[in-house]
Protein backbone atom coordinates (compact mmCIF):
# COMPACT_ATOMS: atom_id res chain seq x y z
CA UNK A 1 0.00 0.00 0.00
CA UNK A 2 1.01 3.24 -1.19
CA UNK A 3 1.99 5.70 1.60
CA UNK A 4 0.01 9.20 1.04
CA UNK A 5 2.68 11.46 2.72
CA UNK A 6 5.15 10.18 0.55
CA UNK A 7 7.05 13.02 -1.58
CA UNK A 8 7.68 11.73 -5.11
CA UNK A 9 10.11 14.10 -7.59
CA UNK A 10 8.25 15.69 -10.23
CA UNK A 11 8.55 15.16 -14.13
CA UNK A 12 9.07 18.87 -14.67
CA UNK A 13 11.63 20.30 -12.82
CA UNK A 14 11.13 24.14 -12.38
CA UNK A 15 13.43 26.28 -13.43
CA UNK A 16 15.42 28.58 -10.83
CA UNK A 17 12.93 31.74 -9.92
CA UNK A 18 15.81 33.69 -11.15
CA UNK A 19 15.57 32.49 -14.79
CA UNK A 20 12.41 32.77 -14.76
CA UNK A 21 12.22 36.19 -14.16
CA UNK A 22 15.30 37.14 -15.80
CA UNK A 23 15.34 35.42 -19.31
CA UNK A 24 12.00 36.81 -20.29
CA UNK A 25 12.70 40.69 -18.81
CA UNK A 26 16.14 40.10 -21.03
CA UNK A 27 13.84 38.98 -23.67
CA UNK A 28 11.61 41.82 -23.25
CA UNK A 29 14.40 44.48 -22.62
CA UNK A 30 15.93 43.70 -26.23
CA UNK A 31 12.45 43.79 -27.75
CA UNK A 32 11.75 47.04 -26.84
CA UNK A 33 15.54 48.44 -27.26
CA UNK A 34 15.02 46.98 -30.83
CA UNK A 35 11.40 49.03 -31.31
CA UNK A 36 12.86 52.43 -29.71
CA UNK A 37 15.56 51.71 -33.10
CA UNK A 38 12.43 51.46 -35.49
CA UNK A 39 10.18 54.27 -34.20
CA UNK A 40 10.01 57.12 -36.58
CA UNK A 41 10.48 60.30 -35.80
CA UNK A 42 8.35 62.10 -33.50
CA UNK A 43 5.91 64.27 -35.31
CA UNK A 44 6.67 67.49 -33.18
CA UNK A 45 10.16 67.38 -34.08
CA UNK A 46 9.22 66.73 -37.80
CA UNK A 47 9.41 70.12 -40.36
CA UNK A 48 5.90 71.66 -41.19
CA UNK A 49 5.25 70.51 -44.87
CA UNK A 50 3.85 73.82 -46.29
CA UNK A 51 0.05 72.16 -47.75
CA UNK A 52 0.07 73.61 -51.75
CA UNK A 53 -1.92 76.12 -52.40
CA UNK A 54 -4.48 76.57 -55.36
CA UNK A 55 -4.26 79.91 -57.62
CA UNK A 56 -6.85 82.12 -55.72
CA UNK A 57 -5.68 80.76 -52.24
CA UNK A 58 -2.32 82.13 -53.76
CA UNK A 59 -3.74 85.35 -54.96
CA UNK A 60 -5.35 85.72 -51.41
CA UNK A 61 -1.84 85.48 -50.09
CA UNK A 62 0.00 88.11 -52.11
CA UNK A 63 -2.95 90.48 -51.22
CA UNK A 64 -2.53 90.17 -47.68
CA UNK A 65 1.39 90.99 -48.17
CA UNK A 66 0.73 93.45 -50.39
CA UNK A 67 -1.60 95.10 -48.06
CA UNK A 68 0.27 95.03 -45.04
CA UNK A 69 3.77 96.67 -47.02
CA UNK A 70 1.40 99.36 -47.90
CA UNK A 71 0.34 100.11 -44.46
CA UNK A 72 4.07 99.69 -43.14
CA UNK A 73 4.88 102.54 -45.27
CA UNK A 74 2.61 104.62 -43.75
CA UNK A 75 4.39 106.03 -40.79
CA UNK A 76 7.57 106.28 -42.35
CA UNK A 77 5.45 108.14 -45.20
CA UNK A 78 3.72 110.51 -42.48
CA UNK A 79 7.54 110.97 -40.93
CA UNK A 80 8.85 112.06 -44.43
CA UNK A 81 6.43 114.55 -45.27
CA UNK A 82 6.90 116.39 -42.21
CA UNK A 83 10.64 116.88 -42.51
CA UNK A 84 10.62 117.21 -46.54
CA UNK A 85 11.89 120.24 -46.15
CA UNK A 86 14.89 119.24 -44.26
CA UNK A 87 15.18 116.45 -46.85
CA UNK A 88 15.04 118.42 -49.86
CA UNK A 89 18.09 120.41 -48.38
CA UNK A 90 19.85 117.31 -47.89
CA UNK A 91 18.92 115.96 -50.98
CA UNK A 92 20.22 119.39 -53.04
CA UNK A 93 23.71 120.08 -50.81
CA UNK A 94 25.80 117.56 -53.27
CA UNK A 95 24.40 120.41 -56.49
CA UNK A 96 27.46 122.51 -57.18
CA UNK A 97 25.43 125.56 -57.45
CA UNK A 98 22.94 127.38 -54.54
CA UNK A 99 20.46 128.16 -56.71
CA UNK A 100 16.94 127.19 -56.14
CA UNK A 101 15.45 124.03 -58.63
CA UNK A 102 12.53 125.06 -60.66
CA UNK A 103 9.09 123.80 -60.13
CA UNK A 104 7.31 124.16 -63.57
CA UNK A 105 4.01 122.97 -62.66
CA UNK A 106 1.39 124.45 -59.50
CA UNK A 107 1.44 120.85 -57.92
CA UNK A 108 5.23 120.06 -58.63
CA UNK A 109 6.25 121.16 -54.79
CA UNK A 110 3.73 118.96 -53.36
CA UNK A 111 4.38 115.54 -55.56
CA UNK A 112 8.28 116.42 -55.05
CA UNK A 113 7.55 116.63 -51.13
CA UNK A 114 4.96 113.71 -51.27
CA UNK A 115 8.07 111.30 -53.76
CA UNK A 116 10.44 111.96 -51.03
CA UNK A 117 8.28 111.55 -48.18
CA UNK A 118 7.37 107.66 -50.02
CA UNK A 119 11.10 106.74 -50.16
CA UNK A 120 11.51 107.35 -46.43
CA UNK A 121 9.00 105.04 -46.09
CA UNK A 122 10.13 102.36 -47.95
CA UNK A 123 13.23 102.67 -46.25
CA UNK A 124 11.43 102.16 -43.15
CA UNK A 125 9.41 99.69 -43.73
CA UNK A 126 12.17 97.89 -45.72
CA UNK A 127 12.15 95.16 -42.69
CA UNK A 128 8.53 94.64 -42.58
CA UNK A 129 9.02 94.34 -46.58
CA UNK A 130 11.63 91.85 -47.00
CA UNK A 131 9.79 89.92 -44.16
CA UNK A 132 6.35 89.80 -45.88
CA UNK A 133 8.21 88.87 -48.99
CA UNK A 134 9.98 86.03 -47.06
CA UNK A 135 6.82 84.61 -45.98
CA UNK A 136 5.17 84.79 -49.44
CA UNK A 137 7.88 83.04 -51.37
CA UNK A 138 9.54 80.59 -48.42
CA UNK A 139 6.74 77.90 -48.72
CA UNK A 140 7.52 76.94 -52.56
CA UNK A 141 10.90 76.14 -51.10
CA UNK A 142 12.49 73.11 -49.62
CA UNK A 143 13.51 72.82 -45.80
CA UNK A 144 17.14 73.30 -47.34
CA UNK A 145 16.38 76.57 -49.21
CA UNK A 146 14.94 78.10 -46.42
CA UNK A 147 17.28 76.89 -44.07
CA UNK A 148 20.47 78.23 -46.09
CA UNK A 149 18.26 81.95 -46.81
CA UNK A 150 16.85 82.61 -43.74
CA UNK A 151 19.99 83.98 -42.02
CA UNK A 152 20.47 86.61 -45.44
CA UNK A 153 17.22 88.15 -45.67
CA UNK A 154 18.26 90.71 -42.16
CA UNK A 155 20.85 91.60 -43.99
CA UNK A 156 19.46 92.76 -47.40
CA UNK A 157 18.17 95.27 -46.06
CA UNK A 158 21.74 96.69 -44.41
CA UNK A 159 23.19 95.93 -47.86
CA UNK A 160 20.90 97.88 -49.45
CA UNK A 161 21.45 101.17 -47.02
CA UNK A 162 24.87 100.65 -48.20
CA UNK A 163 24.28 101.01 -51.59
CA UNK A 164 21.81 104.31 -50.68
CA UNK A 165 24.65 105.32 -48.36
CA UNK A 166 27.43 105.11 -51.95
CA UNK A 167 24.89 106.84 -54.42
CA UNK A 168 24.86 110.02 -52.26
CA UNK A 169 28.35 109.63 -51.59
CA UNK A 170 28.80 110.08 -55.54
CA UNK A 171 26.16 112.23 -55.79
CA UNK A 172 28.32 115.47 -56.20
CA UNK A 173 30.73 114.17 -58.38
CA UNK A 174 28.15 113.30 -61.16
CA UNK A 175 26.28 116.47 -60.72
CA UNK A 176 29.72 118.67 -60.87
CA UNK A 177 30.38 116.77 -63.76
CA UNK A 178 27.28 117.48 -65.95
CA UNK A 179 27.32 121.02 -64.71
CA UNK A 180 30.68 121.78 -66.14
CA UNK A 181 29.24 121.40 -69.95
CA UNK A 182 27.57 124.46 -69.13
CA UNK A 183 29.00 127.71 -71.31
CA UNK A 184 27.89 130.97 -71.40
CA UNK A 185 25.42 130.23 -74.58
CA UNK A 186 23.89 127.40 -73.23
CA UNK A 187 22.97 127.36 -69.29
CA UNK A 188 21.14 124.90 -67.08
CA UNK A 189 18.05 125.22 -66.02
CA UNK A 190 17.35 122.50 -63.16
CA UNK A 191 13.58 121.70 -62.52
CA UNK A 192 12.84 119.75 -59.44
CA UNK A 193 11.11 117.37 -60.93
CA UNK A 194 14.17 116.31 -63.17
CA UNK A 195 16.88 116.21 -60.09
CA UNK A 196 14.82 114.52 -58.01
CA UNK A 197 13.71 111.57 -60.53
CA UNK A 198 17.46 111.14 -60.75
CA UNK A 199 18.37 111.35 -57.28
CA UNK A 200 15.48 108.62 -56.79
CA UNK A 201 16.34 106.20 -59.73
CA UNK A 202 20.35 106.65 -58.58
CA UNK A 203 19.41 105.78 -55.25
CA UNK A 204 16.98 102.94 -56.14
CA UNK A 205 19.53 101.31 -58.52
CA UNK A 206 22.57 101.45 -56.25
CA UNK A 207 20.80 99.43 -53.44
CA UNK A 208 19.34 97.00 -55.66
CA UNK A 209 23.01 96.46 -56.75
CA UNK A 210 23.88 95.98 -53.04
CA UNK A 211 21.93 92.59 -53.05
CA UNK A 212 24.32 91.04 -55.93
CA UNK A 213 26.25 89.29 -53.30
CA UNK A 214 23.55 87.87 -51.49
CA UNK A 215 21.94 86.82 -54.52
CA UNK A 216 25.12 84.34 -55.31
CA UNK A 217 25.60 83.08 -51.82
CA UNK A 218 21.84 82.23 -51.72
CA UNK A 219 22.64 80.45 -55.06
CA UNK A 220 25.78 78.97 -54.27
CA UNK A 221 23.94 77.46 -51.05
CA UNK A 222 21.16 75.57 -53.07
CA UNK A 223 24.21 74.22 -55.63
CA UNK A 224 23.44 76.15 -58.48
CA UNK A 225 26.80 77.57 -59.19
CA UNK A 226 29.98 77.14 -56.92
CA UNK A 227 33.01 79.71 -56.32
CA UNK A 228 35.77 77.50 -59.30
CA UNK A 229 32.65 78.61 -62.26
CA UNK A 230 32.71 81.59 -60.61
CA UNK A 231 36.33 82.39 -60.91
CA UNK A 232 36.42 80.97 -64.46
CA UNK A 233 33.87 83.50 -65.95
CA UNK A 234 35.36 86.44 -64.42
CA UNK A 235 35.90 87.67 -68.16
CA UNK A 236 32.19 87.66 -68.85
CA UNK A 237 31.26 88.93 -65.32
CA UNK A 238 33.33 91.85 -66.25
CA UNK A 239 31.24 92.29 -69.74
CA UNK A 240 27.92 92.45 -68.10
CA UNK A 241 28.83 94.40 -65.23
CA UNK A 242 29.85 96.95 -67.43
CA UNK A 243 26.46 96.63 -69.64
CA UNK A 244 24.32 96.97 -66.65
CA UNK A 245 25.85 99.20 -65.01
CA UNK A 246 25.12 101.62 -68.45
CA UNK A 247 21.63 100.70 -68.70
CA UNK A 248 20.29 100.94 -65.16
CA UNK A 249 22.10 104.38 -64.20
CA UNK A 250 20.03 106.88 -64.60
CA UNK A 251 21.49 110.44 -66.92
CA UNK A 252 24.71 110.44 -69.15
CA UNK A 253 27.48 111.34 -66.69
CA UNK A 254 30.45 108.59 -66.87
CA UNK A 255 30.51 108.93 -63.11
CA UNK A 256 27.94 107.37 -61.76
CA UNK A 257 28.74 104.12 -64.31
CA UNK A 258 31.78 103.75 -63.34
CA UNK A 259 31.23 103.79 -59.79
CA UNK A 260 28.75 101.16 -60.67
CA UNK A 261 30.83 99.28 -62.44
CA UNK A 262 33.63 99.46 -59.99
CA UNK A 263 30.87 98.71 -57.40
CA UNK A 264 29.42 95.20 -59.01
CA UNK A 265 32.84 93.87 -59.63
CA UNK A 266 33.68 94.30 -56.26
CA UNK A 267 30.95 92.58 -54.41
CA UNK A 268 31.56 89.82 -57.43
CA UNK A 269 35.05 89.49 -56.06
CA UNK A 270 33.41 89.05 -52.89
CA UNK A 271 30.78 86.76 -53.43
CA UNK A 272 33.90 84.70 -54.27
CA UNK A 273 35.40 84.88 -51.28
CA UNK A 274 32.09 84.69 -49.35
CA UNK A 275 31.27 81.15 -51.15
CA UNK A 276 35.23 79.90 -50.70
CA UNK A 277 34.32 79.92 -46.82
CA UNK A 278 31.54 78.51 -46.76
CA UNK A 279 33.01 75.44 -48.86
CA UNK A 280 31.99 76.04 -52.15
Amino acid sequence: MLDPNAQFPSAVTPAPAESVITAPSAAVEGRSRRLRVRLPFRRRNEPEQPRELSLTEHLVELRNRIFISVVALLPGTIVGFIFGDALIRILKAPLPTNKPLIALGLTEPFMIKLEIAVVVGVVVAMPVILYQLWRFISPGLTQRERSAARPWVPLAMVFFAMGVGLAYFILPYASGFLYGFQTADLQLMLTAEAYFGFVTMLFLAFGLVMEFPIVLVLLSKVGLINSRQLRANRRIAVLVVTVISTLITPGADFVSPIAMAVTMYGLYEVSIVMIRLNGR
